[in-house]
């Protein structure tokens, strides 16, 4: 703790006293008004000193936040302060926050009456995962004088997580529960036909499904009987990640990695309160992350902890192992949810073999990007002989993708050409999509 000189007030007033005793030497008579008002600024000096000084632990602040931080989300940073001075005091705040987000406006102003609390809110928003370290809380305080501040630290050296986008998962979760799921764009899907997997039979009441009737047992019983069904449960959905040089693209500060990430977390997370089983499988050169799906508890922590300490050096991915591992240890029928990204036809030719022989024994989903910034570009306007040019360049890239998704369709290979920031939804949509169609 210590006091900041070169304050504004204090410099003005040093600065008059510094005058009069300049003046003073040419004009004698003006000596004792110089030295009156050089005492009066020593004196406040001292009393303004004595007052931030004298009281011990006089003021207090605490900066809190989540013990882990929402990777591609605004995280809220409180910071609590406490004045217990016995008079009002002005406040600056400046808080070190991680290197990471290249901040320097994290600092606040603020007025605190005499034995009084006061709370301050500021968001966080990381782009990628890892360990931030935050500095001190450092907090300047003034009396009602103003002319010197004294400075307090707290919260010093304290490191957080950023985890993936675990604010995504519980606000899905909640909305999947209250069946709310509409509010965030996921489509309600009708469901066709019937599950396969059978409940119970119980005597017909109106409303019930004529087309459900049992009519052997309703001829046993002389009262008409219908078999009633249920979501067909503990279906395996794998969420397939790949860590290749295609998924380095940014969008918005975030890799299309990372984008990738959290939707991932989304969706293993709602297939699980669906009653299915999730699982994990990141490969790029190497499989990396191979977690059997299941539904048991502990399964959304296990793949919590996988996908905040995925890393990639976005070589080139093997889709050959990708293909080895599905026909070998996870050979059971399974939804598998590939995110990946296709830049071009060579690209996807030379992986198409392995997706095919893939999808012969699971139900296969290709989730691919768009180029958002392309689209955006193709909307603009042209206005000279190089800007058609470069439409119709771009058009030949956007026409690509969607090639891209009609030849995996043509081998019965699902596919989602979606932007970043619509990949959550879109992979949602089409889980229950593919559900309801009895896919899976």
């Amino acid at each position: 703790m210590r006091s900041l000189f070169g304050h504004r007030r204090l410099f003005v007033l040093t600065v008059l006293a510094a005058l009069l005793l300049l003046l003073a030497f040419f004009w004698p008579p003006m000596l004792w008004a110089a030295k009156i008002a050089t005492i009066g600024l020593a004196i406040l000096v001292v009393v303004d000193l004595l007052l931030l000084y004298l009281p011990q632990d006089a003021f207090f602040a605490r900066r809190t936040c989540a013990d882990r931080l929402s990777n591609g989300d605004d995280n809220n940073i409180d910071v609590y302060l406490e004045n217990r001075y016995k008079f009002d005091t002005k406040v600056t705040i400046i808080d070190e926050v991680p290197f990471q987000f290249q901040a320097r406006d994290k600092n606040f102003k603020t007025n605190l009456s005499k034995v009084s609390e006061k709370q301050i809110r500021y968001t966080l928003h990381p782009t990628e995962r890892g360990e931030y370290s935050f500095g001190a809380l450092n907090v300047f305080v003034r009396s009602p004088i103003g002319l010197l501040m004294r400075r307090y630290q707290f919260a010093q050296d304290k490191m957080v997580p950023v985890y993936p986008s675990y604010i995504q998962m519980r606000k899905y979760e909640l909305m999947a529960i209250s069946n709310r799921l509409h509010e965030y764009g996921i489509k309600k899907i009708r469901r066709i036909g019937h599950s396969m997997e059978f409940e119970q039979i119980k005597e017909y009441v109106g409303g019930d499904d004529y087309r459900t009737v049992n009519w052997k047992a309703s001829a046993r019983t002389g009262k008409l009987i219908i078999n009633q069904f249920q979501d067909e449960k503990s279906q395996r959905v794998y969420a397939v990640i790949d860590k290749g040089r295609t998924m380095r693209f940014p969008f918005e500060g975030m890799t299309l990695l990372d984008y990738a990430i959290n939707a991932s977390l989304v969706i293993c997370n709602i297939a699980i309160k669906k009653s299915d089983r999730a699982g994990l499988v990141t490969i790029n050169s190497q499989l990396n992350a191979v977690l059997k799906a299941n539904k048991l508890g502990g399964q959304m922590k296990k793949i919590q902890e996988l996908l905040y300490r995925e890393r990639s050096d976005f070589e080139e991915t093997d889709f050959g192992k990708l293909y080895s591992l599905f026909r070998t240890r996870l050979s059971t029928r399974s939804l598998i949810l590939l995110f990946t990204n296709f830049t071009s036809m060579s690209g996807l030719q030379r992986r198409l073999p392995y997706l095919r022989k893939i999808a012969r024994g699971h139900v296969l989903v290709v989730i691919f990007f768009q180029d958002t910034e392309l689209s955006d570009y193709l909307k603009r306007d042209v206005g000279d002989l190089e800007s058609v040019y470069q439409k119709v360049v771009g058009e030949r890239f956007a026409s690509e993708k969607r090639q891209i998704a009609r030849e995996l369709e043509k081998y019965g290979i699902q596919a989602v050409l979606t932007e970043p920031e619509n990949l959550t939804v879109d992979t949602i949509n089409k889980y229950l999509e593919l559900k309801a169609r009895g896919m899976i």
